[in-house]
C-alpha cells in the first residue's frame, strides 16, 4: 500500500510541470493541437520505454472495451482541462481538480463495490463546498473556464475508477500505452484544421516535455491502483496541490489568494479525512 501511496506522490510531482508547458503552448496554439501532442508523446514515450523488454505484446489487452472507455475518458479529462489552464491560474486549477478523489469515492461504490458510509458521504459534501469556495460562482473572480476543469476532474475520477477495475489483468505498460492511444489517433482528424508547427525551439521542447511527462506521470497511477484501492490512493493526489502552487509561482509569479487557500484546505481535508478512515478501516 506505501509503494501505491508513493508512485501517486510521484505521479503528483510530474503533472504541475506537465501543467506549466500546457499553459504556456495553450496561449500561441489551438487546445486540441496541445492535447494531442500530450498524447501522442505519451504514446512514443511508452512505445520507447517497453516496447524493448515487452514486444508486441504490449499491444495485447485482454480487456479492449474498458481500455478504449479509460482512453476516451481520460481524452476529453484532457481536453478541458488544457482548454480552462489558459485562463485559470495553476494553483487554482489543481485545487478544483481536487474534487477528483471525492468523486472517486462517490463512484467507487456503485462501479467497484467499495462501500461509502454516512460519514464519507459527509465528507464528499464538505469536499464540494470547498470548490465551490474555491470557484465562488457569481463573484467578480468567477471564470466560466472553472466548470470545465470541474467536467475534467469528474471525467479523471471516471478515469481512475476503471483504471482500478482493469488493474491486474493487463500489464502495467499495456495499459498506460492504451490510456493516450484514442486521443493520439481519433485527434488526427482535426489537427491539419487547428494545427501548427513549432514556430521556436522551445515551443518544440515543451510539446516533447508534454508527452514525457504525462506517459510517465500516468504510468506512475497505473502503478499505484494496482498496488491500493483506488479510495487510498485518490486522496494522495492532494500532493499535486503544492506542486502546482511552486511551479505556478516560479513560472508564471502566481501564487493563490486566501480566499482558495481556505476553500483547498476544505478539500483536502475532506479528502484526506476519507483515506484516513479507509486506511483505519482496511
Amino acid at each position: 500500500m506505501l509503494v501505491g501511496i508513493g508512485l501517486m506522490c510521484l505521479a503528483g510531482t510530474m503533472f504541475p510541470f506537465m501543467n506549466a508547458a500546457a499553459k504556456i503552448l495553450g496561449r500561441d496554439y489551438n487546445t486540441l493541437e496541445v492535447s494531442w501532442a500530450r498524447f501522442f508523446g505519451h504514446v512514443v514515450f511508452t512505445m520507447m520505454a517497453f516496447l524493448p523488454s515487452s514486444g508486441v505484446r504490449m499491444f495485447i489487452t485482454r480487456q479492449p472495451r474498458l481500455q478504449l472507455a479509460r482512453s476516451m475518458i481520460q481524452c476529453l479529462s484532457n481536453c478541458f482541462f488544457v482548454a480552462a489552464i489558459v485562463y485559470i491560474p495553476l494553483a487554482d486549477a489543481a485545487a478544483i481538480g481536487m474534487l477528483g478523489p471525492l468523486i472517486v469515492a462517490l463512484l467507487a461504490w456503485p462501479m467497484l463495490g467499495e462501500r461509502t458510509s454516512l460519514g464519507h458521504g459527509l465528507a464528499i459534501v464538505v469536499g464540494f463546498i470547498g470548490v465551490l469556495i474555491v470557484i465562488r460562482p457569481g463573484s467578480s473572480v468567477f471564470h466560466p473556464s472553472s466548470l470545465l476543469l470541474v467536467g475534467s476532474a469528474t471525467c479523471f475520477a471516471v478515469y481512475q475508477i476503471l483504471t482500478r477495475m482493469g488493474a491486474g489483468i493487463d500489464p502495467p505498460a499495456t495499459t498506460t500505452f492504451y490510456s493516450s492511444a484514442f486521443g493520439a489517433v481519433a485527434m488526427l482528424v482535426v489537427l491539419p484544421f487547428v494545427g501548427k508547427f513549432p514556430v521556436s525551439f522551445r515551443d518544440f521542447g515543451l510539446f516533447c516535455l508534454l508527452g514525457i511527462l504525462g506517459g510517465a506521470g500516468h504510468y506512475c497511477v497505473v502503478r499505484a491502483l494496482a498496488y491500493a484501492p483506488a479510495n487510498i490512493i485518490a486522496p494522495f493526489q492532494y500532493f499535486q496541490l503544492l506542486g502546482s502552487v511552486a511551479v505556478g509561482f516560479m513560472v508564471f509569479g502566481q501564487l493563490p489568494d486566501a480566499v482558495t487557500w481556505v476553500g483547498s484546505g476544505v478539500v483536502i481535508a475532506a479528502g484526506l479525512w476519507l483515506g484516513w478512515s479507509r486506511t483505519r478501516r482496511a
